[in-house]
């Protein structure tokens, strides 16, 4: 999540565009304290996944991952189940766990056994995370998931431990099947890196991930006036993506590289084809500058009018559901949604206010969807959003959180 100053062009495009939709969530979660005084500490959240249960589904369940704070479990309204803490540092010179993304595949068979399970990107030691999911702790009281982690699991990009201290490690990450082969894509933070992953059945019952191919996608970018440009960032950093989707339906990886666009890519169960960006952000092409001082980058010439209208840095969250691809316009806290399929038309577009006793959505990280009946409280299914800004504070820190919309209330937007 990096937002640029981009304050002297953004405006003036979100003006002349139509105000969107207004969606209100049902439910949401308790606030985060990223703070050493948060219950649990430094819980940042970032990205939801929802587990539908396959015989009871208003006791399915929504993970949520909380930095530091390791990952949560909630239920359809909203309340706390449990919270399973990442890994410490294995050293006092190292990093500890720090839980960015997750994703849940049903049904997935390795080791003899068919199972619910959850992938994690562990940004903090560059590892992926793996936890079975019991339905039973829903209504038990008991642990909800389980950290089945293959115990020898090796970094996903790093060499070595030392590398992985450097933090170019496991980042965005999502879950699906190709076929009937169960994958996991996850991206590198600070890089254009994406790469494919295998489950892998481990010791005593546990479960791995291995790399089976990479793509490197570009950090910079041909222009219609013949010039290049190259997203602007820290020095050593390249543009970087989070946000993923697997469209197991369609055979397709959507990814988002936050200061450039949605990039749809074919996947196999042994690689990648040839990526396609279907939308920019605003700012694309627009020439931009680093300041060491303030470590934030701001524009410094005139727009040449090569980005998108859609999109306003950062390109974030990615889910799929019924006929729609729905992305997270971060900059401008809005949700904009794209046909499915074909050459990905947009459709139109949402925001998330407050109502209903619950807050409204800012700066969106994280976003999933399922179109299962879920109850009366969603019956065409559950849209579940990361919030970044959640209001009111606690004792003057900022709070995070996640909201809960029905995605029947998205529908009657969106015509």
């Amino acid at each position: 999540m990096r937002i640029l100053l981009m304050a002297a062009v953004v405006p003036l495009l979100i003006a002349s565009s139509p105000g969107p939709d207004v969606v209100v969530p049902v439910a949401q979660t308790r606030a985060f304290v990223d703070d050493a005084s948060g219950r649990p500490a430094n819980a940042d959240a970032d990205d939801p996944a929802i587990w539908v249960h396959p015989r009871a589904k208003r006791q399915s369940v929504v993970l949520g991952t909380l930095k530091e704070g390791g990952l949560a479990a909630f239920d359809l309204a909203g309340r706390t189940l449990g919270t399973y803490p990442a890994p410490a540092a294995p050293t006092p010179e190292a990093k500890p766990g720090r839980f960015n993304n997750v994703d849940v595949l049903g049904a997935v068979r390795v080791g003899g056994r068919t199972r619910d399970l959850a992938f994690v990107s562990d940004r903090g030691r560059d590892r992926i995370r793996v936890y079975e999911i019991d339905g039973r702790g829903a209504a038990a009281g008991s642990d909800v998931v389980r950290d089945v982690t293959d115990p020898g699991a090796r970094p996903v990009f790093s060499a070595s431990e030392e590398e992985v201290d450097d933090q170019h490690t496991a980042y965005g990450l999502a879950a699906g099947f190709v076929g009937r082969t169960p994958v996991v894509v996850t991206n590198r933070r600070n890089e254009t890196r994406v790469a494919l992953l295998r489950v892998t059945a481990g010791p005593a019952g546990s479960v791995g991930t291995a790399v089976v191919s990479a793509l490197d996608l570009p950090s910079s970018f041909p222009l219609p006036d013949g010039t290049t440009w190259t997203p602007c960032g820290e020095p050593g950093e390249g543009p970087q993506l989070e946000g993923m989707v697997v469209d197991s339906a369609h055979g397709v990886l959507y990814a988002a590289q936050e200061d450039v666009g949605i990039w749809r890519v074919p996947l196999r169960a042994t690689g990648f084809g040839k990526p396609v960006l279907i939308d920019r952000v605003r700012s694309f092409g627009v020439p931009q500058s680093y300041d060491p001082e303030t470590e934030e980058c701001s524009v410094s010439g005139a727009d040449p009018g090569f980005g998108g209208r859609r999109l306003t840095a950062d390109a974030e969250g990615l889910t799929v559901g019924d006929d729609y691809l729905i992305a997270s316009s971060q900059g401008d806290s809005r949700f904009v949604a794209y046909e499915r399929t074909g050459r990905n038309a947009y459709v139109g577009e949402f925001v998330v206010g407050a109502g209903r006793g619950n807050d409204s959505v800012e700066h969106s990280d994280g976003a999933h969807l399922v179109t299962a009946d879920l109850g009366p409280a969603y019956p065409e299914g559950l849209l579940v959003l990361h919030d970044g800004e959640r209001t009111p504070t606690e004792g003057g820190l900022p709070t995070t959180g996640f909201a809960y919309v029905s995605w029947a209330d998205v529908l009657d937007e969106l015509g």
